[in-house]
């Protein structure tokens, strides 16, 4: 018998109700971001193996739909992790009006010789390791808000955390690429 009290039938059932309630959206969710079918339900698969995993090892979820979207969100962060730009011409983030921000559009250019390719190079470099070096919650709201285009208002829907925490975060996260990557910027600049 589960620690809280239920059966193991109420407890399968309440997982199937949150999974029935949350697939479309989450499905949408996830669609927004992979655009491979298979991938997205392989997501959507994985998120709900979570919540079944969680629930067997007895982990409380309090706000299971913030929880799912939390999962879903980090297994498509893993996936653009794994997968660099195939292009400098790919965009790395797009504005309201449709405009894309091209990542070589904010880079030195590669045809104005040897020394702009390898600021280049430093450039995106240093800043993939900054990333990486941010801490899980500060990393997550700012792929999600600066790469994904996620509104804080949408974030704060999806993770059940206020806007001013996930502000902060942000806020956290730019000063840390700010203070490593000046260095860099300092050297180039020489």
């Amino acid at each position: 018998m589960p620690a809280d009290g239920t059966t193991f039938a109420e407890q399968d059932q309440r997982i199937s109700e949150a999974i029935e309630r949350a697939q479309p959206r989450l499905r949408s969710f996830i669609r927004r971001y992979v655009t491979d079918t298979g991938e997205a339900e392989d997501i959507l698969q994985d998120v709900f193996y979570e919540l079944l995993e969680a629930y067997r090892m007895m982990k409380p979820i309090q706000h299971v739909t913030a929880w799912l979207f939390r999962v879903a969100r980090n297994r498509i962060t893993d996936i653009f992790r794994r997968v660099r730009p195939g292009s400098l011409s790919d965009p790395v983030a797009s504005f309201e009006d449709g405009e894309a921000l091209l990542l070589e559009d904010i880079l030195p250019s590669s045809d104005a010789g040897p020394e702009e390719t390898y600021a280049r190079t430093l450039l995106i470099d240093a800043l993939e390791e900054a990333i990486d070096e941010l801490p899980a919650s500060q990393r997550e709201v700012f792929v999600a808000h600066e790469i994904e285009g996620i509104s804080f208002k949408q974030l704060s829907a999806e993770t059940g955390q206020s806007i001013n925490t996930l502000l902060s975060r942000k806020h956290y996260a730019v000063r840390h690429l700010r203070r490593k990557l000046q260095s860099i910027y300092e050297d180039i600049a020489k």
